[in-house]
């Protein structure tokens, strides 16, 4: 049923979506590569030197209609961090590097999603794509953030933009996560979902600089 809902309401979607928006994307990050290309190889080069292990982290995240797809990330943990800890990351994890704690702080280690953005995987904008298994347990209304591409920022990123901060000291960053954060990203996801326009897209991107440069 929910797979219906889906699949009717992406049928559904307005001339934006499918075309504009698409065009949009692959214009912006074709232009964002190349003008931050040069910090890119910077950011490349401090993570190989800073610990061992690959250069980018590669996460299965579901993508619009619940579609798998690989996020691209410059690596900020310690190899197979996955394995020693859970999804949430606060400021204090242990298994964040150095060069990795100041990627995250300025968001740098986001760049590389431009490459997703290229490949159809993602959009400059929409609701931040979850892990496979966080998405098996959405229900048949929260499966509505699937009928869009997610995004590399959104209005939930830019109000939890400190995400690591409402974590940090916790013995149960999971349970904070899941009690303080997650019912209101969910909130906002629809609601981007529900109305979304290119002014729309273009303040939330004016709205992330801010908050980067801030």
């Amino acid at each position: 049923m929910a797979e219906q809902v889906i699949a009717d309401k992406s049928a559904g979607q307005g001339m934006y979506d499918l075309v504009f928006k698409r065009c949009f994307d692959v214009a912006a990050s074709l232009v964002g590569v190349v003008l931050l290309a040069p910090f890119m190889v910077a950011a490349a080069v401090l993570v190989r030197c800073g610990s061992p292990g690959p250069v980018l982290y590669r996460g299965w995240r579901a993508g619009r209609s619940g579609r798998p797809f690989q996020i691209l990330k410059f690596r900020t943990m310690v190899v197979n961090a996955e394995k020693l800890g859970g999804a949430e990351t606060p400021d204090d994890d242990p298994r964040i590097t150095r060069v990795g704690f100041f990627l995250r702080r300025f968001k740098l280690d986001e760049f590389p999603q431009l490459f997703n953005v290229l490949l159809g995987d993602m959009s400059l904008v929409g609701p931040r794509p979850e892990v496979l298994a966080e998405v098996e347990v959405y229900t048949q209304r929260e499966r509505e953030l699937l009928l869009v591409r997610p995004g590399i920022t959104d209005w939930a990123s830019i109000k939890f933009h400190h995400e690591g901060r409402i974590t940090r000291g916790s013995d149960d960053p999971h349970r904070v996560y899941h009690e303080v954060i997650r019912p209101e990203k969910v909130r906002l996801g629809l609601a981007y979902v529900e109305q979304h326009s290119f002014l729309i897209d273009c303040q939330i991107i004016l709205r992330t600089l801010g908050v980067i440069f801030e």
